[in-house]
């Protein structure tokens, strides 16, 4: 009898420990992440990416959760490390829909990774907001995959964005004809020089030299006096942050002597601002802000107070928005992702980049290209942006 009566206590007790659990499950929206931890990715998205996702998950809980129909609910995160490899993040999207069943996920870092896993995410209705990735045929890609948003415009905005501002400074006496030319050979660099080059052509510049390199590659001083050799006056690098890095280092110990250096994603970041100091004087790189504006100024103090790092001058602030704009649009559908496409489609939303709606799925209010002045990253180039700065020549290395 006492066996039976302690056996059916420890049912009662388990089911309403499963009860709770489900109610718990109910009030709460359970958000999945993968993206780089370890891997030639990790550097970037431990600069751009994760610290943006952690402050927004807590922007969002603090202020009590996502207002779904009449509950607020609380974001509940899971995340997983991608590894830097597309065949990963596969593998955890799959692992986030049917095993996690996440209600939303957050778009991967990188433009190759997206671009890997768009199929997949499209097969389980998910929204995409691509907020640091990009490519050249999105129309097409978007026809195939209508829940993808991109808010990083087009490959081409961003790859000739540096032809224009060059361009500008050959056309004030600044800076000559020739250009050298370098890129990672991954989905990014291909889509950049995939639009770069005729462009350059176009505008009557004179490629002297061109080459790439493997993604994850350690030793970049060949690119570097290549280069040199080729006595360019301008040096072009569709590179990611580790490159970004790497080429700036060996171009001043090499002494590339070039009155207009641009690296691509990385060198916005605030840590290479502090790893060069005055030698980033004049250096042009993909992206750019506004940093004299209010919300960008409100958002990245809030960034250093929560996560105790500075953000970038660019892609920090659009992943930011990213999540802003995703949760806005939950308001609106729901748990339905169906319904949340549409409204991200539709709406207009509310962000720390300001006000931001899509055109066929694009963002066509993009920041192209910006230069470190006086120790701040300032907007130089853009479509449709406010507060953009005149490009300057680059004075000689130290």
């Amino acid at each position: 009898m006492l066996r039976r009566t302690f056996n059916a206590l420890m049912v009662t007790a388990a089911l309403l420990a499963l009860g709770a659990e489900a109610a718990n499950a109910d009030e709460t929206l359970k958000v999945g992440v993968s993206a780089p931890k370890t891997g030639p990715q990790t550097g970037g998205a431990a600069a751009v990416y994760w610290p943006n996702v952690q402050l927004w998950v807590h922007d969002v809980n603090e202020k009590g959760g996502i207002k779904v129909g009449s509950k607020l609910m609380k974001i509940d995160l899971v995340e997983y490390d991608d590894k830097s490899s597309p065949e990963e993040a596969v593998k955890n999207i799959q692992r986030l829909a049917t095993v996690d069943r996440v209600d939303f996920i957050i778009s991967p870092y990188t433009t190759g990774i997206n671009l890997a896993t768009a199929p997949l995410i499209s097969r389980y209705g998910y929204p995409q907001l691509v907020a640091t990735g990009n490519a050249n045929e999105l129309k097409t890609f978007i026809k195939q995959w209508p829940n993808s948003f991109w808010l990083l415009g087009k490959a081409s905005d961003l790859s000739t964005g540096i032809v224009g501002t060059l361009k500008t400074l050959r056309d004030k006496g600044q800076i000559g004809n020739k250009v050298a030319l370098t890129y990672v050979a991954e989905a990014f660099g291909l889509e950049m020089i995939d639009s770069a080059k005729p462009a350059f052509k176009e505008a009557g510049f004179d490629i002297v030299y061109e080459t790439s390199y493997p993604l994850g590659t350690q030793d970049l001083a060949p690119v570097i006096s290549g280069a040199k050799a080729a006595k360019p006056d301008a040096f072009v690098a569709y590179s990611y942050p580790p490159d970004s890095f790497a080429l700036t280092e060996q171009a001043q110990i090499q002494g590339l002597d070039v009155r207009a250096f641009y690296v691509g994603v990385g060198g916005a970041l605030t840590g290479y601002g502090q790893r060069f100091e005055k030698q980033t004087e004049g250096i042009l790189s993909m992206g750019g802000i506004n940093p004299d504006d209010p919300a960008y100024k409100a958002y990245r103090v809030r960034h250093k107070q929560l996560t105790g790092q500075d953000t970038d001058y660019w892609a920090g602030a659009v992943v930011y928005s990213s999540l802003e704009i995703l949760a806005q649009a939950i308001e609106k559908g729901g748990k339905d992702r169906a319904s949340v496409v549409k409204a991200i489609q539709s709406g207009t939303f509310d962000t720390v980049i300001g006000k931001v709606s899509f055109d066929d799925n694009i963002l066509r209010k993009v920041w192209t290209v910006g230069q470190w002045k006086s120790g701040e990253f300032h907007g130089v180039n853009g479509l449709n942006v406010d507060g953009a700065k005149d490009p300057v020549r680059k004075p000689a290395w130290n």
